[in-house]
């Protein structure tokens, strides 16, 4: 009687939200106090709440509205094609925009891969991998074995994660990177804005150049 209690503690509670066809994923949800996760909108918490174990891929479509590069952020961009391009390459206006996201089997996280449409030429695709690692408990790799580590809140009808520190790993070795040698501060917003949709929000603020990158886009469940 007395281990049944103590299972019965320890199982997760569920969402209502969320289906029951969808295995419950409960590692973004331990990053974020409970009574802020439990606030959030119910279509935020299932997005974030999706075990995409075998070969489920979480797909969602829209638009990326625009985006914006300071004369330092195009430079950093071109810059970061040496570790596979993961920032936007130039701005742009309205273009049509996927993210799919699977589990990544080698880490235990998850891949993310955006396709971003352009005016000429194929869409760029940006590939990172979130990790449930770190100081932090969640960092992103981006290519070339450089990673920044976020950290998570809650705020409303949104979820945001903002940049701890970057650094580079190679196996075992891992080295932080100074201030003075990081693109700056990053804020990505995830915002429920009903019926199946939400806005996504990018944005790298330098200490000295300022804002060098925002993008705004608009997603849909797919």
């Amino acid at each position: 009687m007395r281990g049944e209690r103590q299972q019965q503690i320890e199982m997760p509670r569920r969402d209502a939200d969320v289906s029951d066809d969808a295995l419950y994923d409960t590692r973004f949800r331990r990053l974020v106090p409970a009574h802020d996760w439990d606030a959030l909108p119910g279509d935020v918490r299932r997005r974030f709440s999706k075990r995409l174990s075998g070969q489920r891929v979480a797909a969602y479509s829209g638009e990326i509205v625009w985006t914006r590069l300071s004369r330092a952020g195009r430079l950093l961009a071109q810059f970061c094609r040496l570790i596979g391009a993961p920032l936007p390459l130039g701005p742009s206006g309205p273009a049509p925009a996927a993210v799919a996201v699977s589990e990544d089997r080698t880490s235990g996280g998850q891949i993310w891969t955006r396709i971003y449409g352009r005016v000429r030429g194929f869409p760029q695709v940006i590939h990172s991998a979130k990790r449930f690692a770190g100081p932090t408990g969640l960092e992103e790799h981006i290519g070339g074995g450089f990673g920044m580590a976020l950290t998570v809140r809650a705020e409303a009808d949104a979820l945001i994660f903002a940049s701890d520190h970057y650094f580079w790993q190679a196996g075992r070795i891992r080295l932080r990177l100074p201030r003075w040698l990081a693109p700056g501060a990053t804020l990505v917003t995830h915002q429920h804005l009903g019926s199946g949709r939400f806005a996504f929000d990018l944005k790298v603020t330098h200490a000295l150049l300022g804002e060098i990158l925002s993008q705004h886009g608009l997603f849909r469940d797919g």
